[in-house]
This record gives C-alpha cells, sequence and structure tokens, in this order.
C-alpha cells in the first residue's frame, strides 16, 4: 500500500512542476483533452461491463459504435441512444462552479432510465 501512496506522491508532484512551466491556459487545454479521453474509455468499459459486443448495439453499426466510443465530442441524444442500447439510464445533474451564488444545491436536470 504504502508503495502505491508513494507512486501517486511522485504522479504529483510531476504533475505539479510540469503544470507549473506552463502557462494557465496550456495546463487547462491538456487537461481538457485529458477528460475528454477518459470519457472515450469509459464508453468502450461501460458496454463490457454490460457483456455487449460492438456489433450487438442495436441502433448502431459496429463501426458505428467504434467511431462512437472513439470520439472526443458526442451530442447528449446519441449519447442516451447508445446508453439505453447497452442497457444503462442517465443521470445529469447542475451545480454552480461558484460557492457563493445562492443555491449550492444539485439540480437534477435529465433522468432516463
Amino acid at each position: 500500500m504504502k508503495t502505491q501512496e508513494k507512486s501517486k506522491n511522485n504522479n504529483k508532484d510531476f504533475v505539479d512542476e510540469l503544470s507549473s512551466m506552463l502557462s494557465p491556459e496550456r495546463v487547462k487545454r491538456a487537461r481538457d483533452d485529458a477528460d475528454k479521453e477518459i470519457f472515450m474509455i469509459r464508453l468502450a468499459d461501460l458496454r463490457q461491463i454490460m457483456g455487449i459486443r460492438q456489433q450487438d448495439v442495436k441502433s448502431f453499426t459496429q463501426s458505428g459504435v467504434s467511431k462512437l466510443e472513439s470520439r472526443k465530442d458526442i451530442k447528449i441524444s446519441t449519447l442516451l441512444e447508445y446508453l439505453d442500447d447497452i442497457g444503462m439510464g442517465v443521470e445529469i445533474k447542475v451545480f454552480p462552479k461558484q460557492k457563493d451564488r445562492r443555491s449550492n444545491k444539485e439540480e437534477i436536470i435529465l433522468l432516463k432510465s
């Protein structure tokens, strides 16, 4: 366990050091790109968790699923259809970014099961 913690600390130190050498805009762009890559990985993982092959997603062709899972941007309607096809529901929440707003409460704006 200590080895994992040390590795995480070393990674954090490296990221912090690298971030300090780059402009804030470049750091933000890199984080946004990383978030998009993580999103793509999660789509394929979700399908695999549900035990569904690409060719078994009913509203899309196998090549369509492959393209969808590797996209960096996706329409919400397409995401809803894909997730419905693999047997998953969706909940989208919104929340104020700034804590000094009137309400700090999360609001569900979409719930589809």
